[in-house]
């Protein structure tokens, strides 16, 4: 027992440091995922305290238990009204950005490292994927609309389904030699389409139990027990866990103003949602498990060599860049400038991606190792800029530039510029001679 009364310690401290943490975001805006991955690296990579080993194969359960709490509680607080106006923009964003992202990072990967096409394919796609694990607690922090808050929700979790697909499609496509771009799509849509189907079929099966369910005392967690079966049962699938559960989420918190007409309004098996207290306590039960996600992430990454953090920078710039124009050619335009300023900015990797890099190396992929090192690069500065960049937005005039840059008129301003210029000299011709008009005609001077 002496030797578990560190550890419990620690569990304790962690847990009233997430509190201050959230204090200290309120305040002075630095995000508490910033501060929880920095104590994991501590403890972990610096100290050699603790290492992903040590935690065998409760880990990725832990994880992915982490996932399933997360987009299921930040799909009970997205509202169906604010669900359609920005659905449309949530899908073009997400796919554009992922296969702008993967491309043009590839290129370089080719140009920068020795990695051969496909290797070279799956680093960018494992670059151009976006962690919901990450963006949707960081959000649902800041002081955005709800129609942001929904897109980025949406668009991360579609993100990340598109990142693990593709990267997993690729790594088989280089072991077996052969890539069907039929196959693919099909998957995609697959995984995205029956995935809904299972959440949002599973939320309206619950919910008619539900009256009985509340009948019966400590029964809360049969909610989530519930969503993890429909997350189990569509991975077993092949399709899209995290995107059921987010359907789950959706539907289950927006019940109530769906009208089923097979339904009696006394029926005693209609359909109903959740009541506040269980909301209160999913949230809570998110804000813990968030809290342990995040440490564990910086455990999970290494300190890498300088080479290295070079190329991962110049990966995670060039991710960053690209989401403007993306931003700029999806997103509607009637968002405030600093909404759209957050959704350009939004763009952290997570532990998907750490765990997707690891699968070229497992594989025996020329180049895997490479792989593996420039995502945990990426990865850490990635939530880094993402941090550093929200600060920056909520603190200076930064927002201004992102607007002026993601303006319909910005083209137009540039052109106007130029044109400007050029006619300067005839708009001061009566102010300041030139030529001839200054000096006298060459006769005169005779």
């Amino acid at each position: 027992m002496q030797g578990i009364a560190p550890a419990i310690a620690f569990v304790g401290i962690l847990v009233f440091l997430a509190h201050v943490f959230t204090g200290i975001f309120s305040r002075t805006r630095i995000p508490d995922v910033i501060l929880l991955i920095a104590i994991g690296i501590c403890i972990g990579p610096v100290l050699g305290l603790v290492n992903p080993s040590h935690f065998g194969e409760i880990g990725p359960i832990f994880t992915t238990i982490t996932l399933i709490i997360i987009l299921f509680e930040g799909g009970l607080a997205l509202r169906l009204s604010t669900l359609r106006s920005t659905l449309g923009g949530a899908m073009k964003l997400a796919p554009l950005n992922f296969f702008l992202t993967m491309g043009i990072v590839a290129g370089f990967a080719l140009w920068l490292t020795d990695l051969e096409l496909l290797p070279a394919f799956i680093l960018g796609a494992i670059v151009g994927s976006t962690s919901e694990a990450v963006v949707i607690p960081l959000v649902r922090q800041l002081r955005v609309k709800e129609e942001t808050t929904t897109l980025l929700s949406v668009e991360s979790s579609v993100n990340d389904v598109l990142s693990i697909v593709i990267t997993v499609t690729l790594v088989e496509a280089y072991l077996l030699g052969k890539f069907e771009v039929a196959s693919v799509s099909g998957d995609l849509l697959a995984s995205f389409f029956v995935a809904i189907i299972f959440g949002v079929v599973g939320a309206i099966i619950w919910s008619t139990l539900l009256n009985r369910i509340h009948a019966i005392k400590n029964a809360m967690f049969t909610t989530p027990a519930f969503v993890f079966v429909i997350f189990g049962v569509v991975e077993m699938l092949g399709f899209s866990g995290a995107i059921a559960a987010l359907a789950f989420g959706v539907t289950i918190g927006n019940i109530e103003t769906i009208r089923f007409p097979i339904f009696k309004p006394s029926s005693p098996n209609e359909p109903v949602g959740l009541t506040e207290t269980e909301r209160v306590f999913f949230s809570e039960v998110a804000f813990l498990l968030k809290t342990f996600f995040f440490v564990y992430l910086g455990i999970s990454l290494k300190l890498l060599s300088g080479w290295l953090i070079t190329i991962g920078l110049i990966f995670t710039i060039i991710a960053f860049v690209l989401r403007i124009p993306a931003v700029k050619v999806t997103v509607g335009k009637a968002l405030p400038t600093k909404d759209l300023s957050i959704i350009s900015v939004m763009l952290p990797k997570g532990l998907a991606a750490v765990v997707l890099a690891s699968i070229p190396l497992q594989q025996g992929i020329a180049g895997g190792e490479l792989i593996q090192n420039v995502t945990y690069s990426v990865v850490l500065l990635s939530i880094l800029f993402t941090s550093f960049l929200v600060i920056l937005l909520d603190k200076t005039g930064l927002p201004r530039l992102y607007g002026w840059i993601l303006s319909p008129d910005f083209k137009k301003l540039r052109l106007k510029t130029k044109t400007d210029t050029r006619q300067l000299p005839d708009d001061t011709e009566d102010i300041i001679p030139v030529g001839t008009k200054l000096f006298g005609s060459g006769d005169n001077d005779n």
